[in-house]
């Protein structure tokens, strides 16, 4: 293998990682989970949540993850056609594409009770954070657990879009210094 492919070869993996790292886990709730007592709208004022980051919702048997597809059936829990519905207890939701996404529980009573989150998915590569009380609504991303974009997993620990400045910092440290690497290497 010649120099500059190998060089090639490192460029490309450090430009990998930068984007392997500025994906972000949220678990809905933070360490509460998807559960009643949590105040959903407040936990999620400060969240910025972009494409390619994963939901992560975390309960008892007494709960289930059911999303909606649109606003005015999030407002009134209308949950009589939901776009999907998860029952795990452990359910990760990749959020492929920009727009607001809408969840709630889907035991009788709960979302009127405030179980239910919305999430405005913006572009990976955005600066910005939603600014507390920010109503903003666009299509649905629409996900089934038949391979699509959502559905169960047991992924381990939980990140949350509090650490991906560090995590974006680290990917250019990885990516700068896989090309000087390459660099000294080639020469």
């Amino acid at each position: 293998m010649t120099m500059q492919a190998a060089l090639v070869i490192l460029v490309f993996s450090g430009l990998l990682a930068v984007k392997t790292t500025l994906a972000a886990q949220h678990v809905i709730g933070g360490s509460q989970g998807w559960e009643q007592s949590v105040d959903f709208d407040s936990w999620s004022s400060d969240k910025s949540f972009k494409v390619g980051d994963q939901l992560v919702f975390k309960y008892s048997g007494l709960h289930s993850v059911v999303e909606l597809g649109s606003e005015a059936a999030y407002k009134s829990c209308d949950l009589g056609t939901p776009v999907n519905s998860l029952s795990s207890g452990n359910d990760v939701v990749k959020l492929s594409k920009t727009g607001t996404r809408y969840f709630a529980c889907g035991t009788p009573g709960h979302c009127q009770s405030g179980m239910k989150v919305k999430v405005n998915v913006v572009s990976a590569d955005s600066t910005a954070v939603p600014s507390p009380g920010s109503d903003s609504s666009s299509d649905s991303d629409s996900g089934s657990s038949n391979g699509s974009d959502s559905g169960s997993s047991n992924g381990s620990g939980s990140r949350s879009s509090s650490g991906q400045g560090l995590r974006a910092s680290t990917g250019y440290i990885l990516a700068v210094g896989s090309l000087v690497i390459g660099l000294v290497w080639a020469y």
